[in-house]
């Protein structure tokens, strides 16, 4: 944060944590400044590794009064996915808990009360908060 490392003092994160490269969420448009965080659902995967994912959720935060939203997805390769979900539906319908541990550990891992839950988003929205936020 401002360029310093943080430790996260929690649970690790429930999955690979990264960016997307080529976005800025772009403060003028709303959005906190970064790179659209991503949350990818497979086997844990060295840091730095680009990988090829299909999106298949959005999960929209408010962190500091700013908007936070993470996209879910799972990797386009089938060896790496821990998950047999393709699209929200899927996630939604057979992996319930899931979305339940996911919500509560991003509302947490800052503090109690720090970060606040908004709103799930399929697929669809997930890819278009992606071409939101692609660099141009």
């Amino acid at each position: 944060i401002n360029g310093i490392n943080r430790v996260v003092n929690f649970l690790p994160y429930p999955g690979n944590y990264g960016f997307i490269p080529s976005t800025k969420m772009d403060k003028k448009r709303g959005g906190d400044g970064d790179a659209l965080d991503i949350l990818l659902l497979s086997e844990s995967i060295d840091t730095g590794t680009v990988v090829d994912v299909i999106p298949i959720g959005l999960l929209v935060l408010q962190d500091s009064n700013e908007i936070d939203t993470k996209i879910i997805a799972i990797p386009a390769e089938k060896s790496l996915r821990i998950i047999d979900a393709g699209n929200y539906s899927d996630l939604n319908k057979d992996y319930l808990i899931l979305k339940d541990m996911l919500r509560l550990w991003f509302i947490s891992y800052k503090g109690k009360g720090l970060i606040e839950f908004i709103k799930w988003g399929d697929e669809i929205d997930a890819k278009a908060e992606i071409n939101k936020w692609a660099l141009k």
